[in-house]
């Protein structure tokens, strides 16, 4: 399938009055000013002869001026120290990328992908390792939350890369950087002993780092070798309320009216207080009903989204290893081999406490505080019309008696290993000719394994709990202990996640590069590569799994039931200072102890459940999956210069052949589970244009256009489908699936007054075909029962709310950046100003995709990026001397979608903005000898979820999930010889 070239024209219309206006402007400079030339080709660093936060700031900044596309970059401010304990908190630093603080740090809040937002797009970003392909398995990008920040020497953030980089992310590419021997300057030893507290957990937790290199000299040449290996553990919270979305509407009548009756309670209906005169109770009313109503009737109902909350309390423990090794040999000057290679490994191990809450409709002291539910935020008005109000009022408070709770202990362990080994040589036949072969292997496993028990109260036991609204709400519940074992009795056991992914990838590439000489063209840049990458997935969950006296359902009158007396050493109870004791209830509740659900434990307490052994689970064949991506790939670009230098810049292409098959297992007519094989392929020109006018040797005017490409996720392709049981959620694949293809348009303007200072401001637009955006819709499936869960999913009964991935329309994401940095180190300033310094970012984002969120037959709506804020800026205060230096940064960002707009508002999850601060200060105790200190959310925000999404009036008040993860503190010793 060819790529389509609708809108070229304009495209290239676009393209030359952008380059017009630079070289014009650059023109006029020249012949007016006479400036001097600007640098040479050649972007060597000069020699760095500062150290610290002026060190990793120059060699940033040198890359940044030097570098023909549009790049930021960040280095390690020395062997082992990046700026912030966590790498996706340092990308954050980066003008026009926003990230995501789950458990307390920069991660992604679903697990996979880099969590990262490049300039309005998520889910569109390519990873590399040292200009490698890296990859996280289950996905394209790499899991940045698993990288250790000691193992890294620089990140570089490429807003617009040119056709030598690798395709594959039409919002960025994020290039980590790790150390070479021969790039130190002989034997370096390196090592660090660390630890992290989060005054919430009140635990500290371990980091070892080291390192050794050393180069030799080998009769003309020179070899080096490099070791190095990291481990770090964090042990973190995340405690929060969720509450439903939608609508709910409901009318309050008097307990004791006819109106309370079993006709219109249903199953929530309770004798004994129907006849109170103190209570009301509360009738379900649907949004049909509401609209047959009157005005003033309608002004009555209340609004109960997000009132049913939660107590969920989630510790998460992060173990990261990694090992890292390189070996250079450079037998001639213009010669050299090389192997290196990259271990990570990452668990993520979450043990989870939930409180469960079954409000009563019974309520006592019940309040309401005026709130207009409007037919757009519950259906974004899709009958038309006057857009009426469906209820007035929201709730308040008040008690609801008679209501009851279950609860859940689980525990949750992910574990992702990824590991590099490479090699190649790069040869120089002549001065005038580079060449370079690489050949590179990626595996990539992924286990996630979630399980837990389910508790529910002895029978006859309920309790009053009162609410009111709040951030967060504000909860009391008075009635039996929820701490005791005997007000709980074992129900089932399910492990309701347990996947594997097996990922792994083969790259050869060769590059070269050939120097022309009396030419404005000064070289030319070409390679070739071949990438095959092959994805497979395997389900062995299960569920349902009585634990009972006789492996039935629990009974009724839990006349089978085991109850929790008779198994204590298998419960314990809760945390006691549930979201930092902010709610007015701080927790204490029975759960199953999630160290008590590891291997066979569950199985061999209760032989009659029928729990198959941890080492012989049935997979669900129905779920495998397996999906293969090949592709061959060229490219040709120019770097030119012309007018003395004060011209600069690249033209190319990359000609790519993508060829992917998927395959997954489906039920054919006579029952048989069977292969179903689906194949895409396309190809694809991708040219990229990049030039830069100095107008002095500082000051330059870059303009930069390229076409770029994202391939579809393998789940996103997976041509089955898969649900939730729990919660009535599920997804789907769609192999019909596009890639996204973007045409991306750059202008900057940057000022360098030294090798540390700059400002900058840019805008960017892409023109964006094929957003992939996932679309939910209430459907029954067929392979799964009719949902029958307690947890509410806004869909029909027995219907589960299943989304779709689809290529959207196209969209757009355009926006401004604007960077500065320096130190006072200015001769007009006094002198006690010059050790400080101060380093910004502000990024305005506005991304739009036309979409249909109610099938192809509904209208279009223009709708955000998941996880895009339309403004969020970075200010960092830096002090350093000889024997300091301090470093105070607040990063904050305005409202954005969670994971995406739902098709009715009220269902939907949004952020509202907040700013994070951070703090690290290091000291240099002797040359070789230093001790840092850092603190982490020192105002102690967490990100909270509410009802509805930031645009179109639909944002709300109304608290969907409150969040507390705490502050976190650290500290530091590093060791140093040589380097």
């Amino acid at each position: 399938m060819s790529k389509p070239t609708h809108n070229r024209s304009t495209h290239h219309r676009l393209l030359a009055t952008a380059s017009m206006t630079a070289l014009l402007a650059v023109g006029w400079t020249a012949a007016n000013a006479q400036t001097a030339a600007a640098p040479a080709n050649d972007a060597a660093v000069e020699e760095v002869v500062v150290t610290g936060i002026r060190q990793s700031l120059q060699s940033a900044v040198a890359m940044k001026k030097n570098t023909m596309e549009v790049v930021d970059s960040i280095r390690a401010e020395d062997i082992g120290k990046l700026p912030d304990p966590n790498v996706a908190e340092t990308l954050t630093r980066v003008p026009g990328v926003q990230g995501y603080r789950y458990g307390g740090e920069g991660a992604s809040p679903v697990g996979v992908g880099s969590g990262l937002t490049i300039r309005g797009l998520s889910g569109q970003t390519a990873s590399q390792v040292d200009g490698r392909a890296y990859f996280t398995a289950g996905g394209s990008e790499f899991n940045i939350e698993a990288a250790i920040p000691g193992m890294i020497a620089g990140l570089d953030v490429y807003k617009n890369p040119s056709a030598e980089h690798i395709e594959g992310g039409i919002g960025g590419l994020v290039d980590v950087r790790t150390r070479r021997p021969l790039d130190l300057k002989g034997f370096t030893a390196s090592a660090a002993i660390s630890g992290k507290y989060n005054d919430m957990v009140k635990s500290l937790q371990p980091e070892y780092f080291g390192l050794v290199a050393n180069r030799w000299n080998v009769g003309e040449g020179e070899m080096g070798l490099l070791l190095a290996a990291n481990y770090q553990k964090s042990w973190n919270r995340s405690d929060n309320g969720p509450g439903p979305g939608g609508t709910n509407l409901r009318r309050a009548a008097a307990a004791n009216s006819s109106d309370c009756s079993a006709a219109n309670l249903g199953g929530a209906y309770n004798a004994t207080l129907s006849s109170r005169s103190d209570l009301s109770c509360l009738i379900s009313v649907s949004n049909a009903d509401a609209l047959a109503m009157t005005s003033a009737q309608r002004a009555n109902l209340i609004n109960f989204a997000g009132v049913q909350i939660n107590q969920n309390e989630e510790d998460i423990q992060r173990t990261r290893k990694g090992v890292n090794g390189a070996f250079q040999w450079k037998p001639k000057s213009n010669l050299e081999f090389y192997i290196d290679g990259n271990y990570n490994s990452y668990l993520y191990h979450q043990s989870y406490r939930f409180l469960n809450s079954s409000d009563s409709r019974y309520v006592q002291n019940l309040t309401t505080t005026p709130f207009s539910t409007t037919e757009g935020l519950a259906s974004r008005n899709a009958n038309g019309g006057e857009d009426a109000i469906l209820a007035g009022q929201r709730f308040g408070s008040g008690t609801f008696v008679g209501s009851t709770f279950s609860s859940t202990g689980g525990e949750e362990h992910r574990l992702y290993k990824t590991w590099i080994l490479a090699g190649g040589s790069k040869w120089s036949p002549t001065d005038d000719l580079d060449l370079k072969l690489d050949v590179s292997y990626v595996k990539a496993d992924q286990h996630q394994d979630n399980r837990a028990v389910n508790m529910v109260p002895r029978a006859g036991l309920a309790w009053n709990t009162t609410r009111a609204i709040g951030a967060p709400q504000q909860v009391s519940i008075s009635g039996p202990d929820l701490g005791s074992a005997g007000s709980w009795v074992l129900q089932n056991y399910a492990n309701g996640t347990n996947n594997v992914y097996d990922d792994a990838g083969l790259a050869a590439q060769f590059d070269g590069k050939y120097k022309l000489h009396d030419s404005f063209i000064e070289d030319i840049k070409f390679g070739t590569r071949y990438y095959r990458k092959k994805s497979k997935f395997y389900n062995y969950s299960f569920s349902g799994k009585n634990l009972t006296t006789d492996g039935a359902a629990l009974a009724a009158n839990q006349s089978n039931g085991i109850f929790a007396t008779s198994v204590a050493d298998l419960v314990n109870g809760s945390h006691t200072n549930w979201l930092d004791g902010d709610a007015g209830y701080g927790g204490g509740f029975l759960t199953f102890n999630p160290d008590a659900l590891l291997g066979d434990n569950v199985r061999n307490r209760f032989p009659l459940a029928g729990i198959p052994a941890e080492d012989s689970l049935p997979e669900i064949v129905l779920s495998r999956r397996l999906a293969t991506e090949q592709t061959f790939a060229g490219y040709g670009v120019a770097d030119f210069s012309f007018l003395n230098d004060k011209i600069r810049g690249n033209i190319g292409a990359r000609v790519v052949r993508t060829e992917l098959d998927a395959e997954a297992r489906i039920t054919d007519a006579t029952g048989t589970i069977v292969p179903n094989k689906s194949s895409n392929a396309y190809t694809d020109i991708l040219p990229t244009f990049n030039i830069t006018g100095y107008i002095t040797p500082d000051t330059l005017l870059r303009f930069g256009y390229g076409q770029g490409l994202t391939r579809p996720s393998v789940g996103d392709i997976n041509p089955t489908i898969s649900v939730n049981t729990t919660n009535g959620t599920g997804s789907q694949g769609n192999a019909d699936l596009a890639p996204l293809r973007a045409d991306s348009y750059d202008l900057s303007f940057e000022k360098y007054f030294n090798n540390t200072s700059y400002v900058s401001a840019a805008v960017f637009y892409k023109d964006v075909k094929g957003f992939v955006l996932g679309v939910e819709q209430c459907q029954t499936v067929a392979i799964a029962a009719p949902y029958s869960g307690t947890t509410p999913n806004s869909c029909p009964t027995g219907q589960y709310r299943v989304t779709t991935p689809v290529n959207a329309q196209p969209g757009y994401a355009k926006g401004v950046e604007l960077a500065f940095q320096t130190f006072f180190d200015y001769g007009f300033l006094p002198d006690m100003l010059k050790n400080f310094g101060v380093q910004g970012s502000y990024t305005y984002v506005k991304t739009e995709l036309p979409l249909k969120l109610t099938g192809a037959s509904g209208p279009v709506t223009n709708v955000r990026q998941p996880f895009q804020s339309d403004n969020n800026y970075s200010i960092a205060g830096l002090y350093e001397n000889d024997f300091m230096s301090a470093r105070l940064v607040y990063t904050y960002r305005s409202d954005y979608v969670l994971f995406g707009v739902s098709a009715n508002p009220i269902d939907g999850r949004y952020l509202k903005g907040y700013g994070l601060l951070d703090a690290s200060v290091n000291f240099n105790l002797r040359k070789d000898l230093a001790l840092s200190l850092t603190a982490s959310n020192l105002t102690n925000k967490a990100p909270q979820r509410y009802v509805g999404e930031p645009d179109n009036g639909y944002d709300t008040d109304i608290l969907r999930q409150s969040y507390a993860n705490g502050r976190i503190y650290g500290v530091s010793l590093r060791y140093k010889f040589g380097g």
